[in-house]
């Protein structure tokens, strides 16, 4: 094999990857898109099952009390342990919430908003913190 042929075989394979890595950015802000969509559609039924019950108890019977959501036992784990970092199995753990990968994946996706809105820090690399 010549140098030419050599640099044309490395031309072709950076521009198939290069492709691909076009691709991937594509999913990947469709997939962003969709997961952005789909946590607004259940903070919508969410609202909608609170106004349901609210309309349909009947007049005497108290509201029954107001269950945390998953944001706020989050957040309250950190505010507990604020000096502690957690990987997202153990905060599962400490939670009691299931550690299949779809609920743990959700969870990350928690853990990454309130990074970014500057509630929690990530010291290493899977591990988060409150923000001090």
């Amino acid at each position: 094999m010549n140098i030419t042929e050599l640099l044309t075989n490395l031309q072709a394979r950076h521009d198939a990857a290069t492709t691909q890595a076009g691709e991937l950015r594509g999913q990947i802000k469709h997939l962003t898109a969709t997961l952005t969509e789909t946590e607004a559609h259940l903070a919508d039924l969410d609202t909608t099952r609170k106004v349901i019950v609210e309309r349909t108890r009947p007049e005497n019977t108290p509201a029954p009390p107001e269950t945390a959501t998953a944001y706020q036992a989050i957040v309250g784990t950190f505010n507990q342990h604020p000096a502690q970092a957690f990987r997202v199995r153990e905060l599962h753990d400490l939670l009691g919430m299931p550690t299949d990968d779809p609920a743990l994946n959700v969870t990350r996706s928690r853990l990454g908003r309130l990074t970014r809105q500057g509630f929690l820090t990530q010291p290493r690399r899977g591990r988060y913190q409150k923000r001090t």
